[in-house]
């Protein structure tokens, strides 16, 4: 886009004697190549089922139709039009809670949240029914795992464990065995979603909810009830230090674990700001 815009900007063509390609012209043209490439390379998401993975959030099951190309623990924005949108507009972002070893099918989740004041693009999702045809405008993140085999920790409080799942389903798919901790927080037992999913990784896993989760696999702790905060982290991954560190979650959340998590050996963190 950008060469065709300089040369059409800068090469005043003379069409039919009648006027010269000018800048504005020039910009237009460009924009038309661009939406040209966008629709060879777009990519339709047709649902196929809805469910919930707790009492307050929900999953969304899509088959791609094109080819969606992700890294475990990026995000995708989803465009929803719809009928008078909010100042919001008609897209979100969400991260990807299946592996790409999964495509062609493709997995979001999202937490309810306020009921009483819900946004159109929110109205317009909970509203779609299977069979129902989205496009996807793109991919992208950074919050994705160091090359190699050094340990990890990851933090998630909520539905903030979405890019966790992509993340070590991609590892169980590919037979791939790395140290990994996932210390997950959640309001109560029931709000703990991918239970299944992600006990079936085999991985170390301490949760930190009120009450006592029950039927916990052998590889997962509970954290007695207490609250997490920097020095509970740090005693719960003794070897914090010698550990990556991930977080995904509410900014408040990523602000009381900070001087734990900055002793780690680096921090990427991905904050839950909500829609």
């Amino acid at each position: 886009m950008a060469v065709v815009v300089g040369v059409l900007a800068g090469w005043p063509i003379a069409v039919a004697g009648l006027f010269t390609l000018g800048q504005e012209r020039a910009l237009l043209i460009g924009n038309l190549v661009a939406f040209a490439f966008a629709l060879r390379g777009s990519v339709r998401l047709v649902l196929e089922r809805r469910e919930f993975v707790t009492p307050t959030a929900q999953e969304l099951t899509f088959r791609a139709k094109g080819h969606v190309r992700f890294l475990p623990g990026q995000y995708l924005e989803l465009d929803v039009p719809h009928h008078r949108p909010d100042a919001r507009g008609t897209r979100r972002e969400f991260s990807i809670v299946s592996a790409p070893a999964d495509l062609p099918t493709l997995r979001i989740a999202y937490k309810n949240g306020d009921q009483k004041h819900p946004s159109s693009y929110k109205r317009a999702l909970a509203a779609a029914e299977p069979g129902a045809t989205f496009a996807v405008t793109g991919t992208w993140g950074d919050f994705i795992l160091p090359r190699g085999d050094h340990p990890v920790l990851m933090v998630a409080a909520g539905i903030g464990v979405t890019p966790f799942v992509s993340q070590l389903r991609q590892l169980q798919a590919t037979g791939q065995q790395r140290d990994v901790v996932l210390v997950y927080v959640a309001s109560d037992a029931s709000e703990l979603a991918f239970r299944d999913e992600l006990a079936a990784t085999g991985v170390r896993t301490v949760v930190f909810t009120r009450d006592e989760p029950a039927d916990l696999p052998a590889h997962w702790t509970w954290g007695q009830g207490a609250r997490l905060d920097a020095e509970t982290l740090e005693r719960a991954v003794a070897d914090i230090t010698t550990r990556h560190a991930f977080i995904s979650g509410p900014p408040r959340l990523i602000a009381d674990l900070a001087p734990a998590l900055q002793k780690a050996r680096t921090l990427t963190t991905d904050a839950f700001a909500g829609y």
